[in-house]
């Protein structure tokens, strides 16, 4: 299946129901330019939902973003904002029920940095 964008809860239900039993990803993407904040628990409601649904979920932190944008992140602590980051999500998906073997962090440094 090509990848699909979709709108709204009827359009989901309807292609979960013709999926055969594939499994469906799903993708996040979140600048790590500050601290994680209540408001995360918007997307990450919708991501347990995802999960629970039995989808594959990638988030990406986007960390190389995060120095770019007006060095927001300094680069010493680039990767200790991206590990703070996947502790926090990882933990606020846990407070919800949520089982994380369905779950997968990614840096964008890990691969916008390789040739």
């Amino acid at each position: 299946m090509a990848s699909v964008e979709v709108v709204g809860d009827a359009e989901l239900r309807s292609l979960l129901q013709d999926n055969d039993g594939k499994v469906f990803e799903v993708y996040w993407g979140t600048a790590t330019t500050g601290k994680p904040h209540v408001a995360y628990f918007v997307p990450i409601c919708k991501i347990a939902d995802m999960l629970h649904a039995g989808a594959k979920v990638t988030i990406l932190f986007a960390d190389l973003h995060a120095y770019l944008d007006n060095m927001k992140s300094p680069w010493s602590i680039l990767c200790h904002r991206a590990t703070y980051y996947e502790t926090v999500i990882k933990a606020m998906l846990e407070s919800v029920g949520v089982r994380l073997d369905q779950l997968h962090f990614v840096r964008g440094s890990d691969y916008e940095l390789s040739r």
